[in-house]
């Protein structure tokens, strides 16, 4: 009895239902069925003896050195990774263009996305002064005239490219969507992009495409209708009017709107980045931008820097998202790690959290690294600081923003960059040296869009943790 229970039990499992063979299987389709199972079977046991390997390799072998990425969003951790992956294979992104051509593509729409928002923002207050929702009384803005308009009208494709580009490249179930523009705009709401990290965002957008690299022209199909190169060639001119146009950018600069300090900025390249047979450099796909969420692992074999060790050695870098909401996942990541490169993007001394207005991004980064330098989980890992945007914060003190103005503590120092950087590490040193006063820490001042001094400081930082991983293998002393 209790024998037909349980059989009873396991036929109505969805689980047996599931795996069980089809009720009406031929001799021939079992066959086939059988066949398949067994190369299934063959694979699989194939992959498990494959990882069985790897761990017994790492075992024997040296060390892998494993690097966090850590820093609030656009601090640039997710360029310093692919300086990383440049100095591991120059060819790296050769794969990858025609996905980083619709990310720049993107990004192109976007800015112009975001000056149309604030075009109808201006509009609709100078209309309707008692429906300002996001404007003081004191604000006057530069009245648009019919010239502007009709600019904005002939620029409305490109709200559609931006809708096309977005949908190829998200993959399903990986990406989210987020709001950047107010609701009560008249234009369509602008949306940031978010792709989660451990998505084959690239590998799924160029399957859409056909094709698996756009290295050379002839893997583009340049007589494609459809490709939104095509739109954005035809309002090239439009867009390069819309840049340089005065009201405009006085608007811009009423709202301290300044695309250029934003990472994806390319409305200085427009000339190139919309011509019809437009690929890609290395650097391009350096400045493009496309928020990641989660946590990914990147794992480079690097080769030996100045220090002329004869050995390779597995690197392991770990790329994190950067959102207040995301960096409850780094604490898993903290134990045995040798070295955080944590990076504060000190040209954000006047700008706030998108998620927390009322946040300093500069006064964040200070939180940031006191967490990092106080956490006991984290006191024997290297620390190395790059004060990150340093070309920004440079351009940004040279047109007169000062600091003063945003960190009281500044007091009447010169506002220059020479006084503002090196005021900067002393309070970064400061809290370091508040909570773990001999402990030792690297520090660069970085524009990591720079490919070349980014590699120099990066074969530096490569050199110093080799020696480190060595010494603490008791290799050398």
């Amino acid at each position: 009895m209790p024998t037909s229970k349980r059989l009873r039990v396991s036929e109505d499992d969805p689980l047996t239902r599931a795996i069980a063979p089809p009720s009406y299987e031929t001799p021939t389709e079992r066959e086939e069925r059988i066949a398949a199972e067994q190369e299934a079977k063959r694979v699989s046991d194939a992959i498990d003896e494959e990882l069985n390997r790897q761990r017994i390799s790492e075992k024997k072998g040296p060390k892998a050195i494993k690097i966090l990425l850590l820093g609030q969003s656009e601090s640039g951790k997710s360029t310093t990774l692919k300086n990383f992956q440049l100095m591991n294979s120059p060819k790296a992104f050769r794969s990858e263009r025609a996905s980083w051509r619709a990310v720049i593509q993107l990004n192109v729409v976007q800015s112009i996305h975001a000056i149309l928002d604030l075009m109808s923002r201006a509009h609709s207050s100078a209309h309707n002064p008692s429906t300002s929702m996001n404007h003081t009384p004191s604000k006057e803005y530069p009245p648009l005239n019919s010239e502007h308009l009709k600019l904005k009208m002939r620029l409305a494709p490109l709200l559609q490219v931006e809708a096309v580009l977005m949908k190829k490249l998200l993959p399903n179930g990986h990406a989210q969507l987020s709001n950047l523009a107010n609701p009560a705009q008249s234009l369509p709401s602008q949306q940031e992009i978010s792709v989660n990290s451990s998505a084959g965002w690239k590998n799924t957008f160029n399957r859409l495409m056909g094709r698996n690299s756009c290295d050379s022209a002839d893997l583009i199909d340049w007589s494609d209708p459809d490709d939104p190169g095509v739109v954005l060639n035809a309002c090239a001119e439009d867009m390069k009017r819309l840049w340089t146009d005065p009201i405009i950018r006085k608007l811009m600069e009423i709202e301290k709107m300044r695309p250029e300090e934003m990472a994806g900025f390319f409305l200085d390249a427009l000339d190139r980045v919309t011509s019809p047979r437009y690929i890609p450099t290395d650097d391009d796909v350096l400045r493009a931008r496309l928020k990641t969420l989660g946590v990914s692992e990147h794992r480079f074999t690097m080769k030996t820097g100045h220090m002329g060790s004869p050995m390779s050695h597995d690197w392991r870098v770990f790329d994190v998202g950067g959102q207040r909401s995301l960096r409850a996942a780094w604490v898993p990541y903290f134990d045995d790690m040798n070295a955080i490169i944590f990076l504060a993007p000190i040209s954000c001394f006047d700008q706030v959290l998108q998620e927390d207005p009322s946040v300093n991004r500069l006064a964040d980064s200070f939180l940031l690294w006191k967490s990092i330098v106080s956490n006991p989980l984290l006191k024997k890992t290297e620390l190395i600081l790059f004060l990150n945007k340093c070309d920004i914060l440079r351009a940004k003190l040279a047109s007169g923003i000062r600091l003063a103005d945003y960190i009281v503590s500044y007091g009447s120092r010169p506002n220059d960059f020479e006084s503002a950087s090196q005021y900067l590490k002393k309070k970064f040193a400061g809290l370091l040296k508040e909570h773990t006063p001999d402990r030792l820490y690297y520090f660069h001042l970085t524009s990591v869009t720079d490919t070349k001094s980014t590699t120099y400081i990066l074969e530096n930082v490569q050199d110093v943790l080799v020696r480190d991983n060595l010494r603490r293998s008791a290799l050398v002393t």
